[in-house]
């Protein structure tokens, strides 16, 4: 892989806000990469010398270059797991490319995509085995909790439904574990229900496991990677909802497994779905993103054309009913001295919007400009009218941010005059009551920042408080959670961002923080110490994963891989478990834990369930789904 690539495949992370150590244990032949800007190594270094390369050039570039709409770019390609490509080529999606390819081309493909040798055939893999007996089958008593990404931004689970408080977290015990196959980060996060935990995976493989056991009462394949956290709503026929790599939506219902409906949300190549959809009286509100940033590093690519967009999707049809565009005016083609470009575009949004019924509106955020001039709706926060997809008001708490992975390189015409600083929104808004009939939005940023808005006055700053020093991979990332007027903010704040920017370590705050959603006074701080050691240089003490609250505390899971809890009143230490290390798994494969992002932990039924490994871009690598219970 050129030194080139290596930097674009690097920065997807900066433009996500956050996003990877290996050993044997894991499976070095998913792991890693010996380039200079590599995660691990295992991968094949020299991918041009592959025989894949030819028969990838002869029948696939025209259509993955990123100029045909519904083609994924090459950078999506590379995300994929071998098994997912082999499948797709053989009889999925491009079946009819694929006929004209025999198999062992197929799997020279895949080998030149992913850089996974692949001369001895697929890895062997082992997924869960099938409930049999009682636990086979689902427990309608037992209650679908409804806190989270997807139902309630605040992250908080109560007793009632989660089944934990504070004082349990000193007693969690591991139940089981589970080793996603062929797999190097896990970042969807569960949901429960029916006694049940639904979680998707890195090969697009979805789970419904037996919380109780860990096997699997079914199992779903989704087209690519699940990048968003799963969506559980009750009903008559009770449903899953999630978002792949590819930008695909889908309904899958809960209780057999089987495909309601599915549709794909953009047609631009670089589309993507992070941000979990919301759900509401029937309607799920789906934020599209891209990583059009990627290919904009080429500097013949024509930079760029995608912008961020919400949209309003029937929950029980999967039809669109509104869309909303962060950026209302198309990008306008423009030229330069020979050079193509097209603005203004960016403000993908990444955020899982957050749902307040009482004024008719949800709250979403969005990143940054990808080209010149930044505009008026980069890391902005909006309010949108749930029936109509109005825009009835947006914030914008950072002006003049455009930024694509051209910046990273010298004398590329494709980064914007503005070079940055790439500060975005992806942590959702949480909508607090703080007494006299008031709320408060509080907003996190990759700024460091944590702002108080007014939901009642169009967004006006009622307070800000700086957390976090901030930077390209600094301030808060994935989620904050509250638990009353309590704020918990997550803070990452890496010293080495990979991206040359000279930062300043002593101000750096990595760790769990606390303040008051009444004032933004700050309540506690507990910056984490790098216990990471010169043996693991892609291992950060930071958090970028979304928290989560439960009454009395706040559960983290680390950069470094260590899972933490902290006390609401003091942000005293409660609990913690080392995961990146060899884990025993219920299928039998080697399992590990990593760095954690993206979604966080989920609560329900008295077990705390969390994803560990976050191989992506100088964070360490793992594969493993962790169950906890308190002592029994």
């Amino acid at each position: 892989m050129s030194k080139t690539l290596n930097l674009m495949v690097f920065a997807m992370v900066l433009a996500l806000g956050a996003c990877s150590g290996t050993d044997d244990t894991v499976g070095a032949e998913t792991l890693g990469s010996t380039d200079e800007f590599a995660t691990g190594d295992g991968l094949i270094a020299d991918r041009e010398s592959l025989p894949g390369a030819k028969i990838y050039a002869e029948n696939c570039v025209a259509c993955h270059d990123g100029s045909v709409p519904k083609a994924p770019h090459f950078q999506w390609l590379e995300m994929m797991s071998p098994a997912s490509i082999v499948a797709a080529l053989s009889g999925g999606v491009m079946a009819e490319q694929g006929a004209m390819l025999s198999d062992d081309d197929k799997l020279r493909v895949a080998e030149y995509i992913t850089r996974v040798d692949l001369s001895a055939g697929l890895p062997e893999v082992t997924y869960a085995a099938t409930c049999e007996g009682p636990s086979a089958g689902f427990d309608r008593s037992k209650s679908v909790v409804k806190a989270g990404w997807g139902h309630d931004t605040r992250r908080f689970v109560s007793s009632d439904i989660g089944g934990i408080e504070g004082d349990d977290l000193g007693e969690l015990e591991l139940q089981w574990a589970y080793a996603f196959p062929n797999a190097t980060k896990a970042r969807s996060q569960p949901a429960i229900g029916y006694g049940a935990a639904f979680v998707g995976s890195d090969d697009g493989t979805v789970y419904a496991f037996d919380l109780g056991s860990g096997c699997a009462r079914w199992m779903f394949k989704a087209s690519a990677e699940v990048r968003t956290a799963i969506v559980l709503v009750d009903g008559a026929t009770p449903m899953i909802y999630f978002g792949d790599l590819t930008s695909k939506l889908y309904a899958v219902e809960a209780l057999t497994g089987e495909l309601a409906w599915s549709r794909r949300m953009d047609d631009h190549p670089s589309a993507t779905l992070t941000g979990t959809p919301a759900f509401h009286d029937g309607t799920l509100y789906v934020p599209v993103s891209s990583l059009e940033v990627v290919p904009a590093a080429d500097p013949n690519y024509e930079c760029c054309t995608f912008r961020g967009h919400l949209d309003a999707v029937d929950a029980a049809s999967g039809e669109v009913k509104w869309q909303f565009w962060a950026i209302e005016e198309e990008p306008r083609r423009s030229e330069k001295n020979g050079q193509v470009s097209y603005s203004p575009s960016g403000a993908p949004m990444w955020t899982s919007p957050t749902i307040d019924a009482e004024r008719g509106v949800l709250y979403a955020g969005t990143g940054e400009n990808y080209s010149s001039p930044a505009d008026g709706n980069s890391d902005s926060i909006f309010a949108i009218d749930l029936q109509t997809g109005r825009r009835v008001w947006h914030r914008q708490t950072i002006a003049g941010d455009a930024w694509n992975v051209a910046c990273m390189m010298e004398d590329n015409p494709n980064c914007p005059a503005e070079r940055g600083p790439d500060f975005d929104h992806s942590s959702s808004p949480l909508l607090i009551d703080v007494g006299g009939g008031k709320q408060v939005l509080a907003v996190g940023h990759k700024n460091g920042m944590v702002y108080g808005l007014d939901p009642d006055a169009k967004g006006k700053v009622l307070w800000e408080t700086k957390i976090g020093r901030g930077s390209i991979q600094g301030g808060v990332h994935w989620g904050m959670a509250a638990e009353g007027t309590t704020v918990y903010v997550p803070i990452n704040d890496m010293n080495n961002t990979r991206n040359g920017d000279p930062l300043d370590p002593k101000q750096a705050r990595p760790g769990m923080h606390a303040v008051d959603a009444r004032t933004g006074r700050k309540l506690w701080s507990e910056v984490q110490d790098n216990v990471c050691g010169e043996e693991r240089p892609f291992c950060d003490p930071g958090v970028s994963a979304a928290v989560t609250a439960v009454p009395g505390a706040v559960i983290a899971g680390h950069m470094d891989g260590w899972i933490r809890a902290y006390d609401r009143s003091s942000g005293k230490r409660l609990w913690e478990f080392d995961s990146a290390r060899s884990i025993d798994t219920v299928n039998g494969m080697a399992g590990r834990g990593g760095s954690m992002s993206g979604p966080g932990a989920a609560v329900g039924g008295g077990y705390v369930v969390i994803n560990s490994g976050y191989g992506l871009y100088q964070h360490e690598a793992g594969n493993v789904l962790l169950v906890f219970a308190p002592k029994r």
